[in-house]
């Protein structure tokens, strides 16, 4: 799949092959001395990637991509996002290498965080307020069903992940404290902890600087994560010593899971163990990305690529909110809007603000339409390999499917509209005669879209629609398209059909001809915008339309 494409991803202009080749620059530079670079870049304009690898020895680790998520709530809009966009770059860098240097997407739990806040959304709150600050690991299961509350969201990421068919390494941050994975990464930082601290104290307030340590004991009597000061270090014995909550000075070890990092820290410890080469993060987190690349630094580590993304808005421009509840959930995207969809708008424009409400949903889903049929419109015309840089190709992952959908998602909301249709059934009444020997079985993805247009109409068209009376200028210009329609062959397309209302429009002096269009669908179907209008007329039938338009003109229609 991947063969053959790297002189394209050279020139690739979309984000993800950008964010590739510097990740590429990176490799070389990190692995390599001056003359394998040489050699590595001769290789590489050759296209001998195999060749690369086979010289290069060094090249044959995995170049590691990274995104983490909190285990003390569930997945959400957020999470899909985290895997979403490295995972983008991740395939762009295969396409770039042609699948020759190893990569791995590691998706990291915070689950060894201390449980601070009690999410609103679980059972059994007075239980996870007596585990309060206890690991995620060591809170008792709110549901019942797991070990522990962070193995039961644990378990919930990685079905999450899976049904969206992501590539990926799980890391639970309990397992690499207590396996020892982290043991010479934390010895490490209680070797130059001054340095650390020096990096760290100028980041916090006054009264933080004075009891700030990056290590957090967890207590050997309550398992509880202590924001205690560190008041003594043995680093031959690799030990600090705090006082415990009763008081009493204790001595725990840094390694095997006795301690946890502060989470600055922590994120350059992760990084400098798990040698991650990418991580994508919000443009909140800059400072912080900024701070533990210092530290990561002073441990004699590389820091990984950086790419912010910018944070999604609700639809009054506000920051979106777990803790508010405004924007969108996942739950709430996936019952109006495609999968792809969703991974589209999470692909467009990272770097730009973007509103996320459900008035996006249809706009994202033609959107997406629209670049699939681009994509194999160039692939059925036998272009110079894949449109790459499409977003349909970073969307699927590199493998777009061959058929999209006939009928866009906006055509189908008004469909759904003028028929007043509860049920599929009811739509595809419509669809067979407008695509001969269509079925659901045979177009999979607008079976699917007529579903989502269906629950998108229910919910938020249906009860916001009004009607009006047409103007003067108007009904004459619509009883000049009645006629027009009537005299129509039996057959018309939807470009004779769109032809007709053109010239209506033009005939009743409409100027610019946007505001004859936003009439019909004004008058016809009790809403602002609408598709093509040449189309849905095609797809409801002429004689349909006709009824409509007439009782529009009778005042049948016109809202209370």
């Amino acid at each position: 799949m991947l063969q053959g494409l790297s002189r394209q991803a050279r020139e690739a202009k979309s984000w993800p092959f950008e964010q590739a080749r510097i990740l590429l620059d990176r490799t070389l530079r990190l692995r390599l001395d001056d003359a394998e670079r040489d050699l590595a870049a001769t290789l590489i304009a050759q296209g001998k990637f195999d060749e690369l690898v086979r010289t290069l020895p060094a090249l044959t680790a995995p170049v590691v991509f990274q995104c983490g998520y909190g285990a003390s709530g569930l997945p959400h809009m957020g999470t899909f996002g985290e895997a979403a966009r490295p995972t983008m770059v991740r395939n762009a860098f295969r396409a770039l290498t042609e699948d020759a240097i190893p990569t791995q997407l590691i998706v990291f739990s915070d689950d060894m965080d201390g449980l601070r806040k009690i999410p609103d959304n679980v059972p059994n709150r007075e239980m996870l307020e007596e585990d309060r600050d206890k690991p995620v690991t060591s809170v008792r299961d709110p549901f019942g069903e797991h070990e522990s509350f962070g193995a039961h969201n644990n378990a919930r990421l990685r079905a999450f992940l899976d049904s969206f068919g992501f590539d990926y390494t799980f890391m639970s941050s309990t397992e690499t404290y207590r396996s020892g994975r982290f043991d010479g990464v934390l010895r490490l930082i209680l070797e130059r902890f001054d340095a650390v601290m020096a990096i760290m104290l100028p980041t916090l307030g006054e009264e933080r600087r004075a009891t700030y340590s990056p290590f957090l004991p967890i207590s050997p009597k309550t398992g509880r994560v202590l924001q205690a000061p560190t008041v003594a270090r043995d680093v031959e014995k690799g030990t600090i010593s705090f006082h415990d909550e009763d008081g009493e000075l204790t001595e725990v070890p840094v390694t095997g899971g006795h301690v946890k990092l502060q989470w600055r820290p922590d994120w350059a410890a992760r990084w400098t163990a798990l040698k991650v080469d990418f991580e994508a993060s919000g443009k909140d987190l800059v400072d912080s990305v900024r701070v533990s690349n210092k530290i990561v630094r002073a441990l004699g580590g590389e820091p990984p690529e950086a790419f912010h993304y910018e944070l999604f808005m609700d639809e009054n421009n506000q920051k979106i909110s777990k803790s508010k509840g405004n924007g969108l959930t996942m739950e709430e995207w996936l019952r109006y809007g495609t999968p792809e969809s969703l991974a589209y708008y999470m692909y467009q424009s990272p770097k730009s603000a973007k509103r996320l409400f459900f008035d996006v949903i249809p706009k994202a889903t033609d959107e997406y339409l629209s670049h699939l049929d681009s994509y194999n419109k160039a692939r059925a015309e036998g272009a110079n390999g894949p449109a790459i840089d499409n977003p349909a190709w970073h969307v699927h992952r590199g493998a777009p499917p061959e058929k999209g959908s006939p009928v866009s998602f906006s055509l189908l909301l008004n469909l759904v509209s003028a028929a007043d249709a509860s049920t599929k059934e009811i739509l595809w009444g419509f669809l067979e005669r407008y695509i001969p020997g269509a079925t659901p079985q045979s177009e999979p993805l607008l079976d699917r879209l007529a579903g989502y247009a269906i629950n998108y109409y229910e919910d938020f068209v249906k009860p916001s629609k009004r009607f009006r009376a047409p103007t003067d200028q108007e009904r004459a210009a619509m009883q000049d398209l009645l006629a027009r329609l009537k005299a129509l062959p039996a057959g018309a397309d939807a470009e004779a059909i769109q032809n007709e209302v053109f010239e209506a429009g033009k005939a009743g002096g409409f100027e610019p001809l946007r505001a004859w269009f936003g009439a019909l669908y004004e008058v016809l179907l009790g809403q602002s915008t609408g598709p093509r209008f040449g189309s849905f007329v095609a797809i409801f039938g002429v004689e349909r339309t006709t009824l409509l338009i007439e009782r529009a003109l009778s005042g049948e229609l016109v809202s209370a």
